[in-house]
């Protein structure tokens, strides 16, 4: 039986070896239990998190924990997703201006793919003008900003304000995450929901997209 506990603390100790050893065990599984091995690399990233807030962590340790994060999902992608691509419409992502976080949004956008979307990644520190001229190009309907930082609320206000000013707030559903994200702060904002768990806001967004691209 699998020991998903082993994963977690593995990439919380950024342990590259051990991460792809545990990733082995569970790919050689009859079914894999992609789900389970996600959320354990979940985990593992917020023990990084909680390092680095400790100081025992630094900021090449963070950037090292993205990168190994993204070479763990690379390998469970191919159990998760299956050809399914673009299947439930498209989504415009980014981290909003002023922060220039993005671990977070690609463990997000990763997750986003392989639940079925197409996702236009607009990168890091994204100005509400450029969010607006993707939305147009793209006709994207779903819009998720995401921000480490507390002065991120503000840019995703501006950036629904920007939405409000064009006319196009009523046809775009906005999802807002990251680690200052609550519920409150979504009502300030003027976001359609919001959250801070990658599983939660891929299913937040596929009920979304069955009201808006059916």
């Amino acid at each position: 039986m699998i020991d998903y506990a082993k994963l977690t603390q593995a990439l919380g100790d950024l342990d590259e070896d051990a991460v792809f050893e545990q990733l082995d065990l569970i790919t050689k599984e009859e079914n894999v239990d992609s789900e389970a091995a996600v959320k354990a690399c979940q985990d593992g990233l917020a023990i990084v998190g909680k390092r680095f807030e400790s100081n025992e962590y630094f900021v090449g340790d963070l950037i090292y924990s993205g990168d190994l994060m993204s070479d763990a999902f690379a390998r469970l992608k191919p159990f998760i997703a299956g050809d399914i691509s673009g299947k439930l419409g498209k989504l415009v992502f980014c981290t909003v201006k002023d922060d220039l976080h993005d671990i977070g949004k690609n463990i997000v956008k990763c997750m986003f793919e392989t639940a079925g979307f197409e996702v236009i990644d607009l990168g890091i520190d994204v100005a509400p003008e450029t969010i607006i001229a993707a939305l147009k190009e793209s006709k994207a309907k779903i819009l998720g900003l995401s921000g480490v930082l507390t002065l991120a609320i503000e840019s995703m206000k501006k950036t629904v304000e920007a939405l409000n000013a064009e006319g196009m707030r009523d046809d775009i559903k906005v999802i807002i995450g990251g680690a200052p994200v609550t519920a409150e702060y979504c009502e300030l904002v003027g976001a359609d929901a919001w959250s801070i768990n990658a599983a939660e806001s891929v299913e937040i967004c596929r009920k979304w997209a069955e009201e808006v691209y059916q």
